[in-house]
């Protein structure tokens, strides 16, 4: 939000990015919101003794449920169809706004009264923006960025303002009011530096042009949290991985080939010593000289140490190769993941509001977040260690599913089968002779 408040925009056009950002929040949401709804609505019907009527007419609980089931399973295949066309869409729309909004009012990413440098080959400060699309400016301050050597200039305006270019890839900015400080230093030697005197020009007006493009790609390359692939359904991820791999093959050939060529001495001697050839060394290190000597094992270390520092760079390569190709996978199978979570999601939800009978806001909103909370956490180690290379993407996406499903199932068979699960005296009775053991038998009142 800091990004967008106060820098031009309207409001119309920051809801209108938020929204097309947090249509991707609905895969998650739709099955809390099945969890949620379920355990309200038969904790109703078990608060007001309706389960009861119900199964005291001869209706089952499982007919009760199987209305209810169907609506989730159409709610899970539109979810689906949600998810493989309609957020990759919305992602899509999201970021070509933002394209838009940097290449269109460049003052998003610039803050009053702070040097920035984003634009190429400048230092630039602004004390004031503002205007309708944040393209007036006042306090003006650019200084040109260079060696010591090089020509130094520095421009000060009282105000200006962001004017549309011919190429969006261009800044055009108009300065009112102000001076251009030039030393004109550059091929000179030092004396004649030293006698260079400062050259100052004023302007009514000033029109410079910056090139941004290294900005706008730079925009969009932070975005890489949100790649191609997150554009894509599900057939098209498919192309995308497949063509992913292919790379993979490629970057990792490149990785190992100067490793095997920088070790390929070493490996031929080791595998002509298993043959019955004699290897004659060289020489003995222990009759060289010693400053001789020193300078071989000093090559021989530096060259080792060598091999070991690309060792490490490749080892950070090949991890975000992997990490890349598992999040690609991940986003693939979650598309249909959430969709049987949704149907999860129900079983847990329906069992336990028949079991512990409780409607309203209360006690259920508590036991779906934890349920909830519960989901999400292992969505998050999952995702963490499959990014490391520790489990495989396809496995990863479904073991939430696969932890809540056995739990789901036997959450719906205590409910049919009428199970006080949640019956404090029932547990208190269990443990009533292992209390009773370990307690001193109080003595009447009367004779305390």
């Amino acid at each position: 939000m800091s990004q967008l408040t106060g820098k031009g925009l309207t409001y119309w056009e920051i809801t209108k990015f938020l929204f097309y950002l947090g249509i991707s929040v609905v895969s998650m949401v739709l099955p809390l919101t099945i969890l949620l709804s379920s355990i309200m609505t038969f904790g109703d019907f078990g608060e007001r003794y309706e389960l009861a009527a119900m199964k005291a007419a001869g209706i089952s609980l499982v007919r009760v449920m199987m209305p209810l089931f169907v609506t989730v399973s159409l709610l899970s295949v539109a979810l689906f169809f949600f998810s493989n066309n309609i957020i990759p869409d919305f992602q899509r729309k999201a970021k070509n706004m933002m394209f838009n909004i940097i290449s269109s009012k460049p003052a998003i990413n610039f803050t009053p009264g702070v040097f920035i440098d984003q634009i190429s080959g400048y230092s630039v400060k602004f004390d004031k923006i503002y205007g309708e699309k944040g393209e007036k400016l006042e306090g003006v301050f650019l200084h040109k960025n260079a060696s010591p050597y090089d020509d130094q200039q520095t421009i000060i305006a009282k105000s200006g303002k962001f004017a549309p270019a011919v190429d969006r890839n261009y800044l055009k900015l108009i300065l009112y009011n102000g001076y251009v400080f030039t030393d004109d230093i550059s091929n000179k030697s030092y004396n004649e530096r030293m006698k260079q005197p400062n050259q100052s020009v004023r302007f009514d007006s000033l029109v410079n042009h910056f090139d941004i493009s290294e900005l706008i790609n730079n925009a969009i390359e932070k975005e890489k949290i949100t790649d191609d692939y997150r554009f894509q359904t599900y057939s098209e991820v498919n192309e995308t991985l497949t063509k992913n791999r292919k790379d993979n093959n490629v970057t990792l050939s490149s990785i190992a080939s100067p490793i095997i060529s920088q070790t390929n001495n070493y490996v031929q001697y080791i595998d002509k010593s298993k043959t019955k050839e004699k290897i004659k060394e060289p020489y003995k290190i222990d009759t060289l000289k010693k400053d001789k000597k020193l300078e071989i094992l000093w090559n021989a270390y530096n060259k080792i140490d060598a091999l070991k520092t690309s060792a490490e760079s490749n080892e950070n390569s090949i991890k975000d190769t992997i990490k890349q190709h598992n999040k690609i996978v991940m986003y693939q199978q979650r598309i249909i993941s959430y969709s049987f979570t949704c149907i999860i999601f129900f079983l847990i939800g329906a069992s336990l509001g028949s079991i512990i009978r409780k409607g309203g806001m209360g006690l259920p909103v508590v036991i779906a977040i934890v349920i909830f909370i519960i989901f999400y956490v292992l969505n998050l180690s999952v995702e963490n260690l499959s990014w490391k290379g520790a489990i495989n993407p396809y496995l990863a996406t479904w073991i939430p599913n696969m932890v809540l499903f056995p739990f789901s199932v036997w959450l719906t068979y205590k409910a049919l089968t009428d199970s006080q699960l949640f019956d404090i005296e029932k547990y208190r009775a269990l443990f009533k002779p292992i209390i009773e053991k370990f307690s001193k038998p109080k003595e009447h009142q009367r004779y305390q």
